[in-house]
C-alpha cells in the first residue's frame, strides 16, 4: 500500500483535530463502505458460487460424486461437502420451467440455466452444447415476437427430454441470434405448437456469440423486447435499460 502525506490529503483544520489523537502514528483508514468478504473484489467468489450451483443441479439430476469429481478435478470429499451445503438458495434449484428460468435471470446466472437446460434436460450434442461458449451472452427471460424465427431448417442433434421431466409445465423458448436473424433451435416441436395456435408472443431466451453480435443485436433489438421478471408477468424494463 502506496503512503500518502496528510498534508497533501486532509484539510488543515481536519489534520490539526488527528494530530492531537495521533501524532506521529501510523494509522490506517478504512474505507466507507467498510470490509469487503473474501474474493468479493475479485469476482472469484462469485465464480465459486455459480460452479457449485452447476454441481449441485447436476447431482440432483443423475450425475454421481465420482463424474462430478472428475468434471471438476476436485477431491470426492469436496464435491459431498458442496452436494450437501445448505448455502444454497432454493429457488435456483434448476428446472426445465419458465419459473426456474426467470428465478436465474433475476439472479444474473441466465447462462447458467441455459448450460443446465442443454446438459440436464436436452440431452444435447456437442455442437448445440457449443452455443454456450466462452464468449456466449444470454438475454432472458424477454417476451419474443414468433414471427422474428426463421423457418425450421433441421435439428441439431437435440434428444427429446426424457419421460421423468416435468414437461409438462411451461418452459422458455431458446433462441440463437446470429447475423441478425433468430433460429429455434431446441424446441422445435414447442414452437410449432405455438404457431398452430397462433400464438404472437412467447417468454424466450436469446442466445449470442461475441461483441460484433451483441452490439448488432442491441442496435436493432435493445428497445424492443421487455423482460419477463415474474412468471405469467411482463416487466416494463426493456433490454437497453438492462444490459
Amino acid at each position: 500500500m502506496k503512503y500518502e502525506n496528510a498534508n497533501d490529503v486532509i484539510p488543515e483544520e481536519l489534520l490539526k483535530e488527528i494530530q492531537k489523537y495521533a501524532a506521529g502514528k501510523l494509522l490506517y483508514i478504512p474505507s466507507p463502505e467498510g470490509k469487503r468478504a473474501w474474493g468479493e473484489t475479485s469476482g472469484y467468489r462469485d465464480q465459486l458460487q455459480k460452479r457449485n450451483r452447476m454441481i449441485r443441479n447436476k447431482y440432483a439430476h443423475g450425475l454421481t460424486v465420482s463424474d462430478l469429481a472428475d468434471e471438476y478435478f476436485l477431491s470426492l470429499d469436496s464435491i459431498k461437502k458442496i452436494i450437501y451445503s445448505k448455502q444454497g438458495n432454493k429457488d435456483l434449484a434448476y428446472s426445465p420451467t419458465l419459473e426456474s428460468a426467470v428465478h436465474y435471470a433475476n439472479a444474473g446466472m441466465m447462462e447458467e440455466w441455459v448450460q443446465c437446460y442443454l446438459l440436464l434436460t436436452r440431452k444435447a450434442a456437442p455442437m448445440v452444447q457449443a452455443l454456450i461458449g466462452e464468449h456466449a451472452l444470454c438475454f432472458g427471460v424477454i417476451k419474443f415476437p414468433l414471427r422474428l424465427i426463421q423457418p425450421e431448417a433441421g435439428s441439431l442433434g437435440m434428444d427429446r427430454p426424457s419421460e421423468n421431466d416435468d414437461t409438462a409445465a411451461t418452459q422458455p423458448l431458446l433462441l440463437y441470434y446470429e447475423d441478425g436473424k433468430f433460429y429455434c433451435t431446441a424446441e422445435q416441436e414447442l414452437l410449432a405448437s405455438l404457431q398452430q395456435r397462433k400464438v404472437n408472443a412467447y417468454p424466450a431466451i436469446i442466445v449470442l456469440q461475441g461483441n460484433a453480435e451483441y452490439k448488432r443485436f442491441m442496435k436493432f433489438f435493445g428497445n424492443i423486447f421487455i423482460y419477463v421478471d415474474q412468471v405469467g408477468q411482463y416487466a416494463g424494463t426493456r433490454l437497453s435499460e438492462r444490459r
